[in-house]
């Protein structure tokens, strides 16, 4: 018998997401270091090898860590700052004010709940696109133990037709190229490879065609992702329409800018054109539900999902930020589906197998990290989230994939292995003190209204005694 470091074992439903889609019953894998060896059913696995440590799957769903393709770590503690609001007021008027105003330690202790969310929702790995003290999210992602693609956020147009940047945010060329490639310097591959580093231009009408040419430039000789917002509303559209005479995305391939390395969050209101565009240059795309429909963007109205997926373009799931309300991986593909369902009129739009590889394999690809995560199968890194099916929300089980994008929520994952270390077991994390966070966080919060200024705007409209 071979010596392995951990068997995962008696899984009642293991979903692998490799290329035959296998699903095992009473499925187990073996890890060693941070690699798995080997799945298969339990009998084959337990006579072929032999752990240091065992955990049972009985009464668990398992699958790949999932991966959240867009997700603020510095926007964790905006819950309630920003509802009901367009996306001027939004950005302008509410998120840049908020950022503007969080210290490194408040980055830091955003990044740390942030992580600590995913952990609870099954989320191992998320890309964040960008903010102002990314060294603090690499800080909180590490000390949590899970995955992220870190990145500082560039812009270097102060003022455009869709909005004034806060002065903080003002940096010219040079500055915000230089910034940005320090952060991929120092982290990328980082903390045993489990942090990575891209660029990012964070807003397309905020950024010269000069920054963004010399960021993919960079991107390119280094390897790295780049990543953008795109054509998340009617407005951003109509602002790069009045700056640039094209749309986003016909922009940024105008400049040459578009390959497989970029990836493009939202794309909610494509021309014509955009895409093939996207199908061509092999570019990425996260689809963020909940931060559309509670902001009333019209992604899902305009947008072009369903159909960039059945042309091939890589496509993931994001959750985007806390100011949406849930970041919950598992109701954004809930969201995502039933949405498009309800707006196309068509009940087989976008469905649940759809999702699952959206928010693994779609997310590992945007990720850049599709060799090493993404799937359950020998080769690949032992990131693994089991789902405890004692749930009302998973009763009756006939069908995993059904339950997991349609009713289960993702609270209900009980174990999260990052890298074959046990990160989350039986709802106890393990890494950080989740407490002295949730205090930390209750104690930050009179600090953040005073310094947003936004005491008024988000109290509650009831009388409170």
């Amino acid at each position: 018998m071979r010596d392995v470091d951990l068997i995962v074992h008696g899984v009642d439903w293991l979903i692998t997401m490799d290329s035959d889609r296998r699903i095992y019953r009473d499925g187990a894998l073996a890890v060693a270091g941070d690699i798995i060896v080997e799945v298969g059913k339990s009998d084959a696995i337990m006579q072929r090898y032999q752990a240091k440590r065992l955990l049972s799957g009985h009464r668990t769903v398992v699958l790949p860590g999932l991966v959240d393709g867009h997700l603020h770590s510095s926007f964790q503690m905006s819950r309630g700052l920003a509802d009901d609001v367009g996306s001027q007021e939004f950005l302008f008027g509410r998120m840049y004010p908020y950022e503007a105003a969080l210290s490194s330690e408040d980055s830091y202790l955003s990044a740390l709940l942030c992580a600590v969310n995913c952990i609870r929702h099954g989320v191992t790995c998320f890309i964040d696109p960008g903010n102002y003290h990314p060294e603090q999210t690499a800080k909180a992602v590490a000390e949590a133990g899970i995955r992220a693609v870190v990145a500082k956020s560039s812009m270097d147009i102060a003022h455009s037709s869709f909005g004034t940047l806060p002065p903080r945010f003002q940096e010219t060329t040079e500055s915000a190229l230089t910034t940005g490639l320090d952060v991929v310097k120092q982290f990328h591959n980082s903390h045993n490879g489990r942090i990575r580093a891209s660029l990012s231009f964070r807003g397309v009408n905020n950024c010269t065609d000069d920054l963004i040419q010399k960021m993919k430039e960079c991107a390119d000789q280094a390897g790295v992702l780049i990543q953008a917002h795109a054509c998340f509303a009617k407005e951003t559209r109509d602002a790069s329409m009045r700056q640039h005479g094209l749309p986003e995305i016909e922009r940024l391939h105008s400049i040459g800018v578009l390959g497989s390395n970029l990836l493009l969050v939202h794309c909610g209101w494509l021309s014509p054109k955009e895409p093939e565009l996207l199908r061509e240059f092999d570019v990425k795309v996260v689809a963020c539900a909940s931060s559309s429909l509670h902001n009333a963007y019209g992604n899902i109205l305009m947008g072009s999902i369903p159909e960039l997926l059945e042309m091939g373009v890589a496509v993931s799931v994001g959750s985007d930020h806390a100011c949406s309300g849930i970041v919950d991986l598992p109701t954004e593909m809930f969201m995502l589906s039933s949405a498009y369902k309800e707006v196309r009129l068509d009940p087989k739009v976008l469905p649940p197998e759809r999702l699952l590889e959206m928010a693994t394999l779609n997310g590992a690809a945007c990720a850049l990290w599709q060799n090493e995560i993404g799937s359950l199968e020998a080769g690949k890194k032992a990131d693994i989230s089991l789902f405890s099916t004692d749930s009302s929300d998973w009763l009756p089980l006939y069908n995993p994939v059904s339950n997991m994008v349609y009713s289960a929520p993702g609270a209900t994952a009980s174990t999260v292995i990052v890298a074959g270390a046990v990160v989350m077991e039986k709802g106890k994390i393990s890494t950080v003190d989740e407490q002295a966070i949730y205090e930390a966080v209750l104690e930050r919060q009179p600090h953040i209204l005073e310094a947003t200024g936004l005491t008024a705007s988000v109290a509650p409209k009831w009388p409170v005694i």
